[in-house]
């Protein structure tokens, strides 16, 4: 072999890597979309399998890597972003041990594989992500400990439990310094990450509606938001999670207002039952927050819209904490200004004639004036003919048509748009509302669970005397026309209630993982120091503490390591007991003393020990320093025997 050829890997070694690979591209697999991740996963695979023996052939490699490349960017819209950087990183990782047969090629994968587990990062903070993260650290590590072995010729055969634990011994000794850091470290006011959470391919509230479009949101059993309250709390039936209002129609799709009809907010009458409540929001990168209805005053960093919908100055794009005070109106809005009564009748021309006639029919009967009775007689109409069901057939041009008049079943989408265009066809203003309906009380925690698939959407009708009032047409439809919904895929009654208290405790760990790690900011290191008695923190206090903690840490690094270092090695260890026990004849081995010449001062003074301790220090020798590589069998069996060793107290001379 040249004196420059890469150094092949052994089979054992290869493996590690591999091994390794895998275990830092798992965490990062787990965020992307399903589909993908398959997809990324199974090349893996194959890959793995088709270059087991040789490498694959460098067209064949590019041709996976190209196709992989096109799966990412189809699958992700062509959008050039944060989770599709991280996606391209995953299909790169799962083509590289196509060409990894050499110490260079490993070493090399090592360090690409080590930017997987923190990619997820950006991705997903929870401890999920950092458990695999620090197993695939773990691994990575010992990998690269391997091949050093093997470089330098010293690879015997320690098994992974040693190998793993060694490893671990020198992620505990920088462990200390990183905690101080985290703890200690000077922060502004934001949370701790700088780098906001992923929303790409993350469902989420929309300020736009069209029937259909939120299947992928309902389908969603994500959190997004969790809410304790303080006191008295709503019942599921009262909580209703006020997001975007929609007022602009087209014919099939609701979206906000072009228009703003004065940023004075709407006069407000509440009534004496106040809800006080903490929200624990998951980021979805847009400005809006949703509020149980209604708020009554906008917290820090946000402000209420003309709707009287919560905004927020700045994207959510980290988990956030509100505290907020909602109470259910007497009266909201009791006076429509003009421009808003005339957007609130507005429809477009030459849609759903059907309902348009239904309509003028109902207020010719109702007569003027009388619009709670329209309002009761759309109501008494769904709950007798309506379905909800979440199969749906896609609606053509006349939507609202097609689905009061035809179709007669489907979701919250499809109630509340055809039911605000049908009042609106009868002269009485309203509107469409979007946010959250319900949610899951967790009994470790006492607080409540609010689900992305909890998204819903109800109406607001303008009534003489009492503004705006909610209206919910799909809470109409009678229970025995409920056909298909997510609650009736739950566990409830399905005999996986302990899959439920399972979810149940994982998402109380989330939520204090949330508490103690990802929103720790400098309110919460504050909180956190004064039980030490530090009841301001300025820098100059922090940098102190990080200072003494560091040190600290320091000290605690140079005794693990020297401890580590003399006691790594189970032979060594055996050897240096060896050593210890000649202290009581004055013949211990001083630490820079070769073998060969302590025997030979051992000799001197105790000649019946020369010949058991000159073989036991040659084998030492051997396998310290020896070419030939000695197998695991032999340093058990070298252990066993340096521990069998036992100088007698007299020799045999005294003895007689």
């Amino acid at each position: 072999m040249s004196r420059h050829a890469p150094l092949p890997l052994d089979a054992r070694t290869r493996g590690w890597v591999l091994w390794s690979t895998g275990a830092s591209l798992l965490p990062l697999l787990l965020q992307l979309p399903p589909q993908l991740a398959a997809a990324i996963a199974a090349s893996a695979v194959a890959v793995t399998a088709l270059s087991w023996r040789r490498p694959i052939p460098g067209l064949l490699r590019l041709l996976i890597a190209f196709a992989l490349i096109a799966i990412v960017l189809v699958l992700s819209r062509f959008s050039i972003g944060r989770d599709t950087g991280c996606a391209l990183l995953a299909a790169m990782l799962a083509v590289k041990p196509a060409e990894t047969f050499t110490l260079r090629d490993g070493r090399s994968l090592m360090g690409f594989a080590l930017f997987a587990p923190f990619a997820t990062f950006l991705l997903d903070q929870g401890p999920v992500s950092l458990v695999l993260g620090l197993v695939a650290v773990l691994l990575v590590l010992a990998s690269l400990q391997r091949m050093a072995d093997l470089e330098s010729g010293d690879l015997k055969a320690v098994g992974p439990r040693q190998r793993l634990s060694g490893v671990a011994r020198l992620l505990a000794v920088g462990l200390p310094i990183a905690l101080a850091a985290f703890w200690l470290f000077p922060r502004v006011a934001s949370p701790m990450w700088g780098i906001p959470e992923r929303a790409m391919a993350r469902t989420g509230l929309s300020d736009r509606m069209s029937p259909g479009d939120w299947i992928d949101l309902m389908a969603d059993d994500t959190p997004a938001l969790r809410v304790r309250f303080f006191g008295a709390s709503p019942s599921p039936m009262q909580m209703y999670w006020r997001g975007p209002v929609l007022w602009d129609f087209d014919g099939r799709t609701w979206t906000q207002p072009r228009w703003r009809p004065g940023q004075a907010r709407a006069r407000i009458e509440s009534g004496g039952v106040r809800w006080d409540y903490e929200m624990e929001v998951e980021p979805t990168d847009s400005r809006q927050l949703v509020a149980l209805d209604l708020p009554l005053d906008a917290p820090g960093g946000t402000y209420l819209d003309p709707d009287h919908a919560l905004q927020t100055f700045r994207p959510l794009n980290s988990i956030s904490r509100w505290r907020l005070q909602s109470a259910p109106p007497i009266r909201f809005e009791s006076d429509l200004p003009l421009i808003e009564r005339r957007y609130a009748l507005a429809l477009p021309a030459g849609f759903n004639p059907r309902t348009l006639a239904l309509a003028h029919q109902w207020r010719a009967e109702a007569g003027a004036g009388n619009d709670a009775a329209i309002v009761n007689r759309a109501l008494a109409w769904i709950e007798r003919d309506f379905a909800y069901t979440l199969e749906t057939p896609l609606l053509g041009r006349h939507t609202v048509d097609e689905f009061l008049f035809d179709q007669k079943a489907g979701f919250c989408e499809h109630f509340s748009s055809s039911f605000v265009v049908l009042m609106r066809a009868a002269g009485i203003p309203a509107r469409v509302v979007t946010g959250y309906a319900g949610g899951y009380r967790n009994p470790l925690g006492d607080y409540w669970l609010v689900r992305r698939s909890d998204a819903h959407a109800w109406a607001e009708v303008w009534l003489r005397g009492r503004g705006w009032v909610r209206v919910d047409p799909t809470a109409a439809v009678a229970p025995e026309r409920i056909y298909d919904t997510l609650e009736s895929r739950s566990f409830a009654g399905s005999g996986l209630e302990g899959v439920r208290s399972f979810g149940d405790v994982t998402d109380w760990m989330r939520r204090g993982w949330n508490d103690l790690v990802v929103s720790f900011d400098a309110q919460r290191q504050e909180r956190l120091l004064s039980p030490l008695g530090v009841d301001r923190l300025d820098w100059r206090t922090l940098i102190v503490m990080l200072a003494g903690a560091i040190a600290l840490g320091l000290l605690w690094m140079v005794w693990l390591s020297r401890r580590s270092e003399r006691e790594r090695d189970p032979v060594l260890r055996a050897w240096h007991r060896l050593g210890r026990r000649y202290r009581r004849f004055g013949l211990e081995r001083m630490p820079s003393e070769p073998a060969s010449t302590w025997v030979s001062r051992v000799a001197a003074a105790r000649p019946d020990l020369a010949a058991e301790l000159g073989t036991l220090s040659q084998h030492f020798s051997d396998w310290r320093y020896a070419d030939a590589q000695t197998g695991e069998r032999s340093a058990r069996a070298l252990t066993r025997a340096l521990r069998a060793h036992r100088p007698p107290a007299t020799s045999p001379g005294e003895r007689r």
